[in-house]
């Protein structure tokens, strides 16, 4: 994360229409194509790493949930696919399959983008590419956070990384004695809980002045609050133990040895807003039975995170990598 952030740092923008441009913590760019018009673009773009299995569905969500955090509508969605060679034109037709389902799902139209067969790679590559728009006064982004701000953590951590453990190490699982029920409860949190955060950002963004959102991501919750912390210039106290893990996650992280507050983290929503602004918020996540929780504050002070507990006051370093890398490291 120093080194990305350094090398942001010497980006020059050259067009003052860019209203929101490369930073730590920011997962999109802001653009405004006309300066009388009432509107924001927000465009984003993330690839898929760590899994090959359904791909395409990971590909638009990972995006959309980008757009999401900044209160944006996505609207447009672009994609590159890369296959290797003697690819089964049964698997292609499947990530386009599961491309369009999502699409349909989350009201998106796919666009465009570009598909070849790339000889050298061992497996599928997808690099998704989104486009939202948000009304000016409704744009939110991670910087945003302010001093006195509640932190919110929305669903539990480590929602994405149970379902790449399970769908990536089914077989060593069923051997280690998990049962393939829980194996498949767990590949479908991709669906429920979902790694998506559109809803409760919507819901958040119609009934509360949000100050700031983000999804964790790589490096799951740890460097998700550092990204925030960073971003925002503020310092963020957090008490972990307030944090949902699901029993799920918390077995099969168990089982490989990862730390789940560092797992990769899609489906979790991180957000800040003023106390007087919380219960309202609160109220409608447990109308619409969103699990969420107050699991901080942010605090004028250097760009940080310190972890609260009995034992006192702790500062969290970001990750240099995700936790999930681990599991492709056993035989």
């Amino acid at each position: 994360m120093d080194t990305l952030k350094g090398l942001l740092q010497k980006n020059r923008i050259l067009d003052s229409q860019v209203i929101v441009g490369p930073k730590i913590g920011e997962d999109a760019a802001v653009i405004d194509l006309e300066k009388e018009a009432d509107r924001y673009w927000v465009v984003t773009s993330d690839p898929i790493t760590f899994t090959t299995e359904e791909i395409g569905y990971y590909g638009v969500v990972v995006n959309l949930n980008d757009l999401a955090t900044m209160g944006a509508v996505p609207k447009w969605f672009l994609v590159t696919l890369l296959f290797p060679e003697k690819s089964d034109i049964r698997i292609i037709e499947r990530v386009f399959r599961q491309i369009h389902h999502a699409c349909r799902r989350f009201k998106i139209s796919f666009i465009g983008g570009h598909t070849e067969i790339t000889p050298g790679i061992k497996k599928m590559i997808l690099s998704g590419h989104m486009i939202g728009e948000v009304k000016k006064e409704k744009l939110v982004t991670t910087s945003g956070a302010r001093p006195g701000d509640l932190l919110l953590l929305v669903k539990g951590v480590c929602i994405e990384g149970t379902s790449i453990i399970a769908r990536e190490k089914e077989a060593e699982l069923l051997k280690k004695g998990i049962s393939f029920s829980l194996i498949r409860k767990a590949k479908r949190f991709i669906f429920n809980p979902g790694i998506d955060v559109l809803r409760p950002a919507q819901i958040a963004c119609q009934v509360a002045s949000v100050h700031s959102m983000h999804d964790p991501t790589e490096g799951g919750l740890i460097n998700g609050l550092i990204e925030m912390a960073w971003a925002s210039e503020k310092e963020i106290e957090v008490d972990l133990n307030k944090v949902l893990i699901y029993k799920e996650s918390l077995l099969l992280c168990r089982e490989f040895g990862l730390n789940p507050f560092g797992v990769i983290a899609s489906g979790a929503l991180l957000l800040t807003v003023s106390p007087s602004e919380s219960s309202l918020l609160q109220k409608a996540f447990k109308k619409n039975s969103i699990p969420f929780q107050v699991i901080g504050k942010i605090k004028k002070g250097p760009a940080r995170v310190l972890k609260v507990d009995q034992k006192g006051r702790k500062e969290l370093k970001p990750l240099p990598r995700d936790e999930i890398l681990k599991i492709y490291e056993n035989p």
